[in-house]
């Protein structure tokens, strides 16, 4: 669904797959993230996405309220605090994504998929 807002001059649509790139980019920013995930239904084996298919590892869904629910699924860097890591992304996506739409994030939910040592 996507998220409604009812200005003077009319009405304005966002769609998720903009929320999500958007997103994609602020948890970039953050320390410790090495990139997004996906998990292949067919075989389980996590994958790292490229950068520009960085949104396939980021679930989003606004409801009838615009409320953003948003899904991490992040490989991050070895020898980080993950706690850290993920109270980073939730801080800082949350207050973006809320900057940038104007609608409300209800939830930001992080799912580690795997560890990767960088070099």
């Amino acid at each position: 669904m996507k998220g409604k807002l009812n200005t003077d001059l009319g009405q304005v649509l966002i769609s998720p797959e903009v929320v999500a790139k958007y997103a994609s980019e602020t948890a970039y920013e953050c320390f410790g993230i090495v990139g997004m995930a996906m998990v292949s239904m067919k075989d389980g084996l996590v994958r790292l996405l490229k950068r520009d298919s960085s949104t396939k590892g980021i679930n989003v869904i606004i409801d009838e309220d615009n409320e953003i629910t948003i899904d991490f699924h992040i490989i991050v860097s070895y020898g980080v605090n993950i706690a850290t890591i993920a109270d980073n992304i939730i801080s800082n996506v949350k207050y973006k994504v809320e900057e940038f739409t104007g609608m409300s994030v209800k939830k930001v939910n992080v799912y580690v998929e795997g560890v990767r040592n960088i070099d």
